[in-house]
């Protein structure tokens, strides 16, 4: 096709619809305001020399089952895969740990009086999870090709994680549970704030939560250099702020949050198109710190040691009560609190007996509060001696997060609200196709389109098939 498409943003969706793009046959740029390409997977220095830190996004199970990603011949581009020997770790104040294996029947057997129903519960959505993530990872209005396999997650992916979890009897199951299904960054009483959850946990058994050997920014090389090999340029350090600065171009796809878009694209742009763009709502945003270590993290529960990715929070209670206090506009005194401590499983990350890990808990939109207390407290009491062993810091607010990365408004990682309709219905109550912007021309690509958060590309691929269905009528 003699036709040229122009990316404004390099993330994982930015580079997707590059990729699908330049595959069939356009030529493609994309404008990267960073130094460095890959939005979200970067891989930096944060503390002390020698010590890479993953910056925003770290663990990769969505990538791992992402159904245009896994079509990708990223292995021959130097992407390599770690596993830790458990999926994740959820630790309790009694010094033992509920651990999440890959292996189902190992999980469930160590559940008590849950096993049988988990592992009912389950197992065919992780033996069918290639066909079921076809389906999920799509807009909601699509004709199904396996609508009963469908019917059954969003029956109960519909369902608040609150309700979800009265299914399980033993505290510790609903703990681990809450732990995943917080991952929403919404109040765990919400309309379907199980969805993102439960597609985490099969796809934790389908295919783990692997993490990029040697850091984030390993995963977008091989993207990147991917797309190059297929003829497609990329142009970093040009922040994108007046349509008039892009070439010539059939089709313009935007990897950005709505309100950029709305700004970049104030003349060219219809007021009613305009309209929709304002009334964007971001999700909650999030703290997050990074450690320099002087050895490993001292689990109490040596069990916690296993996992690449740990949930903090306690019972399941505690962490309702983290999310819910999110929606009063406050932070909970012990929040939930996500740690990935890739180290022990993948040593390039430092120096020779040396750690790095990584920390964050949701905190409202925009908040600059700095609670590095609270989250060092949440480890310190599941890992007595951590504060001990933090050789440098790194602390980064929602502002400094957003600073780093426009598309973060205001510390939101998911890319706009992930309650109910909003996390289904994204950038809008669109039913036709929610990657049109305005005409045949005008493209949204980003997370804030189905199927919305997580490190997939699936929201460019859906956005780059859409705009190719419309090439010959231009």
């Amino acid at each position: 096709m003699d036709h040229k498409a122009v990316i404004i943003g390099s993330g994982p969706n930015g580079l997707a619809c590059g990729i699908a793009l330049a595959q069939a046959g356009l030529r493609v740029e994309i404008f990267e305001s960073a130094k460095v390409a890959g939005g979200g997977m970067r891989t930096e220095e944060l503390t002390l020399p020698g010590f890479h830190h993953d910056v925003f996004s770290t663990a990769y199970p969505m990538a791992a089952i992402s159904p245009y990603f896994q079509k990708l011949p990223l292995k021959n581009y130097g992407l390599e895969w770690v596993h830790s020997p458990a999926v994740l770790a959820h630790p309790f104040d009694d010094s033992t740990a509920a651990l999440l294996y890959k292996s189902l029947k190992d999980t469930s057997e160590r559940l008590g009086r849950d096993e049988k129903k988990y592992f009912e519960f389950f197992q065919p959505l992780v033996d069918q999870s290639d066909f079921l993530m076809d389906e999920i990872l799509r807009p909601v209005f699509h004709l199904p090709k396996h609508f009963w396999l469908l019917s059954r997650f969003g029956f109960n992916a519909l369902k608040s994680a609150e309700r979800l979890a009265a299914l399980y009897y033993e505290e510790k199951t609903k703990g681990l549970w809450g732990g995943i299904a917080a991952h929403s960054a919404t109040a765990l009483t919400s309309l379907a704030s199980s969805a993102p959850g439960l597609a985490l946990q099969v796809a934790a058994h389908a295919v783990g939560w692997p993490i990029a050997k040697g850091g984030a920014g390993k995963l977008a090389q091989a993207l990147i250099s991917y797309f190059n090999s297929l003829g497609g340029v990329i142009h970093t350090g040009i922040r994108i702020t007046d349509l008039k600065q892009l070439p010539p171009a059939d089709l313009v796809f935007f990897d950005l949050s709505p309100p950029q878009i709305s700004k970049i694209g104030r003349e060219e742009l219809n007021a009613r198109v305009q309209k929709k763009l304002k009334s964007f709502r971001p999700g909650n945003g999030v703290f997050k710190m990074d450690w320099a270590l002087d050895g490993p993290i001292p689990w109490a529960s040596a069990d916690a040691s296993k996992a690449a990715i740990v949930h903090l929070g306690g019972s399941f209670d505690e962490v309702k009560e983290s999310q819910e206090a999110l929606k009063s506009g406050r932070v909970s005194s012990k929040p939930y609190v996500l740690l990935g401590q890739p180290t022990p499983f993948d040593p390039t990350r430092a120096p020779l007996n040396k750690h790095v890990a990584w920390a964050y808990c949701h905190v409202p939109n925009g908040d600059p509060t700095d609670i590095s207390g609270y989250i060092e407290n949440q480890i310190e009491r599941f890992a007595p001696g951590f504060k001990k062993i933090i050789l440098k810091r790194s602390v980064l607010n929602t502002l400094d997060l957003e600073g780093k990365n426009q598309n973060l408004i205001g510390g939101d990682l998911s890319g706009g609200l992930t309650e109910g309709i909003h996390l289904l219905f994204r950038p809008g109550l669109r039913l036709i196709n929610p990657y049109a912007i305005d005409g045949k021309k005008f493209w949204i690509c980003s997370s804030s389109t189905p199927p919305g958060p997580g490190v997939h590309g699936m929201c460019g691929f859906h956005a780059a098939r859409s705009a190719l269905r419309t090439l010959t009528k231009i």
